[in-house]
């Protein structure tokens, strides 16, 4: 991205001109619907956490302006990625969906992104049990191992389909987008979509580069289908392979381990890719995501890889 900012609306205001350009129409066999695909600079804000102070509009903060890295004004996204679910410290359960998010952030003007974890199976998701008893019904073939130490209440899924655990797999994630479709999201980032990079030692299971192919692919036509946009989540190596069936990228830490180069094909593409940062300081790496050799929507979030409203630091 350039150095200097953009006028406002080249990040995605959705009344702009740029904006109403950028969406697309996606074929659904019978019916047509429009896709909203943001312009390659949108300001965003990665809010998975909610906030009680925001109980109104489910525990995210719509209101939030920040000064950016480049100083000035302070400014506001024009999309948020936010969890399907309201945050159950917010609702009090984990079966609310937070339309009540979705519909502050369309009146702000802004666009919605629903996150949805399609590779590791959580714990706290209220269809949880389902994982379990397919898996327990066929051969303990699903659940692998932790995915994570800061993260231990969610595995690795299996998405071979020997035993048919893509499939299963596949009808889930449809079920969990049809909500983020009924909810009235723009988009969905599919998470965890890398196992083949990871390999056995971690995952618990052998994941080859074309089987996460085959998956990755279901997910970005299941979204366009649905009639939302869709967000490749990591999986550098693939992005050549990838790059022509989604929207754009989610990118967590590229600038940590020195590995953003990858993501040029989006931007050279027309899409933008969304970039966050938790332990490394805007000072460092911002100047670099705004060149216009990357162009990234970078963001600082906290060390600890929390993903509340604060801190939140944009990079322009």
């Amino acid at each position: 991205m350039v150095l200097t900012l953009a006028p406002a609306a080249a990040f995605g205001a959705p009344a702009s001109a740029s904006a109403a350009t950028a969406d697309a129409t996606a074929s659904t066999g019978t019916t047509s619907m429009a896709v909203w695909r943001p312009p390659v600079q949108s300001r965003w804000q990665y809010q998975l956490e909610g906030n009680p102070a925001y109980a109104s509009t489910g525990g995210i903060n719509v209101g939030i302006c920040v000064t950016p890295q480049t100083g000035g004004a302070c400014v506001r996204p024009s999309v948020f990625d936010i969890d399907l679910y309201v945050d159950a410290a917010v609702a009090g359960n984990n079966t609310t969906i937070n339309t009540a998010a979705v519909k502050a952030i369309h009146a702000r003007g802004a666009k919605a992104i629903c996150y949805v974890d399609a590779g590791s199976i959580e714990e706290f998701r209220p269809d949880y049990q389902q994982f379990v008893d397919w898996h327990k019904s066929h051969g303990n073939s699903l659940l692998g191992k932790p995915f994570s130490e800061e993260f231990p209440n969610e595995r690795w899924a299996n998405i071979n389909n020997d035993k048919g655990q893509r499939d299963f797999l596949l009808r889930m994630m449809e079920a969990r987008v049809a909500k983020c479709a009924a909810a009235g999201f723009d988009g969905v980032e599919f998470d965890v979509v890398h196992a083949h990079e990871e390999g056995k030692s971690v995952t618990g299971w052998n994941i080859s580069p074309a089987t996460q192919l085959v998956y990755n692919r279901a997910l970005a036509d299941m979204a366009h289908k649905s009639g939302l946009s869709v967000a490749l989540k990591n999986d550098l190596s693939q992005i050549p392979d990838l790059v022509s069936s989604f929207d754009y990228a989610v990118n967590e830490e590229c600038m940590e381990w020195k590995e953003c180069d990858a993501l040029k094909l989006f931007v050279k593409a027309g899409k933008p890719v969304f970039q966050v940062e938790y332990k490394t300081s805007p000072s460092t790496f911002c100047t670099k995501a705004n060149a216009a050799t990357l162009n990234f929507n970078s963001i600082k979030k906290a060390a600890d890889y929390s993903l509340k409203d604060l801190p939140y630091k944009p990079c322009r």
